[in-house]
């Protein structure tokens, strides 16, 4: 088995390692390709602001006869080692054939990588940015993924473990429809908090709305990270493509983001399921791609729940239940028929407990894997 780098100079390269998960993933009827654009912008050091603080590097596993079979992106992420006091490298787009000798030579490879840069740990998977998804799926297999969450076959948990990574933390999704009953308990505590506390929630009219809360939301988010380890604050850039994601993806009346006099405080991101469109198109908006995608985003009886948190000077039952008791009645007041509760960690016994008692069934399960170097 060989390993050659990728140089992102190269054209040739990009291409083989973007195309690399389309042959994986041949013939599954559920896996659902990035979009294009997006893909290509993570190996450009120009276009891809990870690269303005970070380095990276991109492997291809090559079998005897020249055909890619595997690949993994290892990242020395600054910004994450400073926020978590660590040395680690992380792990990301690793996609593999079942050959154990592949995936082996890959993380051979990325630890060669890691150990040069004077990194003892790598785990993952982890991306570029706090948007990217987390984790490998182990469980659920037979749905389809909510946009933007990985979608893996079932042995690539098994090929991880055996170049010798050990789980090290799971990442929970669940499931609601339109017959799930509200309890009434959490509405009464989230009436209660709105008249104690003095809560209320903002009412985004339009886009310009959202934009106007955009400094607010960066010292929200980066607040939420208190007290918490893996994660890690967001950039101006970062917060801009939020907002970008969300003017075209989002629909408003499903956005919800909590006040505290006037300052953003919480927030429950939603957005219409597009997977399906992107399965048809193979991630190309180009030329048929963006009728599709808005399309779906108009039509899709699905939408995904994605993103939440609340600053750790408000976390209690109060605030999470307004989130959820507006998030619940919005929905009803819309066309949407089912709902993906997306990635809430699997150590997060106070949200879990409030979606298990709002209805919500988990059905699918990440996990992060860790190794010593």
């Amino acid at each position: 088995m060989g390993i050659e780098q990728v140089d992102p100079a190269r054209r040739d390269h990009v291409h083989r390692f973007l195309r690399l998960p389309f042959n994986v993933h041949r013939g599954s009827s559920l896996w659902t390709p990035p979009m294009a654009r997006d893909a290509a912008r993570q190996l450009d050091r120009n276009r891809n602001p990870f690269f303005r603080e970070s380095e990276a590097a991109f492997f291809l596993a090559v079998d005897r006869s020249g055909r890619d079979v595997g690949r993994i992106a290892v990242l020395d992420h600054r910004r994450y080692n400073s926020f978590n006091n660590e040395r680690s490298a992380l792990f990301f787009l690793f996609d593999c054939e079942d050959d154990r000798g592949a995936a082996e030579a890959l993380f051979a490879a990325g630890v060669d990588w890691a150990r040069g840069r004077g990194l003892n740990a790598i785990l993952g998977p982890r991306g570029f940015s706090a948007l990217d998804p987390l984790g490998l799926l182990v469980e659920g297999f037979e749905y389809p993924p909510a946009f933007g969450v990985p979608y893996n076959p079932e042995y690539y948990g098994r090929l991880v473990e055996a170049c010798g990574l050990a789980p090290s933390g799971d990442i929970l999704s669940g499931y609601l429809d339109r017959s799930m009953q509200f309890p009434p308990i959490i509405r009464e505590v989230a009436e209660r908090a709105r008249s104690h506390d003095g809560f209320e929630v903002a009412r985004l009219r339009g886009r310009r709305d959202l934009r106007r809360l955009l400094p607010g939301l960066k010292r929200m988010y980066n607040g939420t990270l208190e007290g918490t380890h893996g994660n890690y604050p967001l950039t101006d850039s970062e917060v801009d493509a939020i907002c970008t994601q969300m003017l075209w993806f989002a629909d408003l009346r499903i956005v919800k983001i909590l006040l505290k006099d006037g300052e953003p405080i919480g927030f429950l991101f939603a957005y219409p399921d597009v997977s399906a469109a992107l399965r048809q198109t193979g991630g190309r908006l180009w030329p048929l791609g963006w009728a599709r995608l808005l399309r779906a985003r108009s039509n899709t009886p699905w939408v995904n729940l994605n993103g939440l948190g609340i600053v750790a000077q408000h976390r209690g039952l109060g605030a999470a239940a307004i989130l959820f008791t507006e998030m619940y009645d919005s929905l009803m007041a819309t066309h949407y028929q089912y709902a993906d509760l997306v990635q809430i960690g699997a150590e997060n016994d106070r949200v879990l407990q409030m979606a298990q008692g709002a209805g919500v069934r988990f059905y699918k399960r990440h996990r992060m894997y860790r190794k010593q170097l």
